[in-house]
């Protein structure tokens, strides 16, 4: 097992980060830091600056603009991203949706969605969770009936990220109730300007309006937006939540924070002395730094595996949780080394000290969903039991 990067691929990984000096806004990259709101545009503009360089969906086929990179190069890239502060690329489209496309799509249907996926045209979210069905998802309620040419869809979705800012939805729906509630579900794309459809902000504990509820009253779908057969949607979900769990380590974004966490601690005093000084405290950041290590040699561990051509299993549930753990507990260390000052929720107006802690609280609160999304940490330690352990 070759847990070190060859000369080829630190030569990639240096050629990304020049380029990322380079080609990164400023105010993007200011905001990034700054735990600042994205807006769309934000979003869509990094988006398109990935694209024109042709490195915005690197784990596409090459016919429909992917960059031939390996899954040790695609990693580095991810994570250079995270490090150099870049913006998120938002996955509902270029990671899930595509994926299912390009796994389960009929060739009118790639046509159609994958090119404007890559260019930026079209905005997407994911409708999965509903009041009720959450980690249990196999129970959602929401009901699509075929007439005709067209389904008719009634129901619910919520937690659902930037629905204010979607084109289209990529929706699970019950299409038949008599059969095992995994075996009568399907899989729509849902054009969001669609009479029928409303969408409600949820605001939450940072004040910022992120996720939503969907409402979808006789909303009629084409038949022709029907991904896989239908009753096999459970199928699709699946295979999409695998892609969704090995985003979520975020190794890079979280040794950026953890640097930016050292240089604020070291000029914070408290009795007297930097509070990188205080044994507790410079404990309890080790821990984390150590943990982060480790979660990083893991994950190369993983990407070996991959290289030599085997199948990702339950490793991502395992990258999941250390790596949302982490990131959580990074978040508690900076409000621990903020103090009072962590508390207000203050808009940024300058990039000086301040900046820090001016939206601190805000992250802290948001970084809270971080177990819970893509399966909660309590769902990855079951799988991990009967994947892995045999339990």
């Amino acid at each position: 097992m070759d847990l070190n990067y060859s000369p080829e691929e630190l030569a990639f990984r240096d050629a990304v980060r020049g380029w990322l000096r380079e080609h990164l806004p400023a105010d993007l990259r200011e905001k990034v830091a700054a735990y600042a709101p994205l807006t769309r545009d934000d979003l869509l503009r990094w988006h398109r600056i990935l694209a024109r360089q042709g490195w915005v969906a690197p784990s596409w086929p090459r016919e429909w603009g992917g960059t031939d990179w390996d899954v040790v190069r695609r990693y580095i890239f991810e994570e250079e991203c995270g490090y150099a502060g870049a913006p998120p690329l938002i996955p509902f489209g270029l990671t899930m949706c595509a994926a299912v496309l390009l796994k389960f799509g009929t060739p009118a249907q790639k046509q159609r969605f994958l090119p404007r996926i890559y260019n930026g045209d079209d905005f997407w979210c994911q409708g999965y969770s509903e009041p009720g069905s959450g980690s249990d998802l196999a129970s959602l309620k929401t009901r699509a009936a075929r007439q005709g040419d067209h389904y008719v869809v009634n129901g619910q979705k919520t937690w659902t990220t930037l629905a204010h800012y979607a084109d289209w939805i990529f929706c699970l729906v019950r299409t038949d109730s008599a059969e095992k509630k995994q075996e009568g579900i399907s899989f729509l794309l849902i054009d969001m300007r669609t009479p029928g459809i409303t969408v409600r902000p949820l605001i939450l504990m940072d004040g910022e309006r992120e996720v939503n509820e969907v409402f979808f009253d006789e909303v009629k779908v084409p038949v022709a937006n029907l991904v896989h057969e239908e009753g096999k949607g459970w199928t699709v979900a699946k295979y999409l939540l695998g892609h969704e769990r090995m985003n979520t380590a975020r190794i890079g974004g979280s040794r950026r924070e953890l640097e930016k966490l050292k240089e604020f601690a070291a000029r914070q005093v408290k009795d007297g002395r930097p509070l990188l000084e205080d044994v507790r405290f410079r404990d309890r950041l080790s821990r984390v730094e150590v943990e982060l290590m480790a979660l990083e040699i893991t994950n190369l561990r993983f990407l070996d595996q991959l290289r030599g051509g085997r199948a990702p299993g339950a490793e991502g549930s395992m990258l999941k949780i250390r790596g949302t753990e982490i990131q959580q507990a990074i978040t508690e260390l900076m409000m621990q080394a903020a103090g009072p000052f962590a508390q207000a929720f203050r808009p940024v107006s300058n990039m000086d000290f301040d900046y820090f802690t001016a939206r601190l609280a805000a992250r802290y609160c948001n970084m809270r969903k971080t177990t819970i999304y893509a399966g909660s940490n309590e769902i990855q330690r079951n799988i991990i039991a009967k994947a892995t352990l045999g339990l």
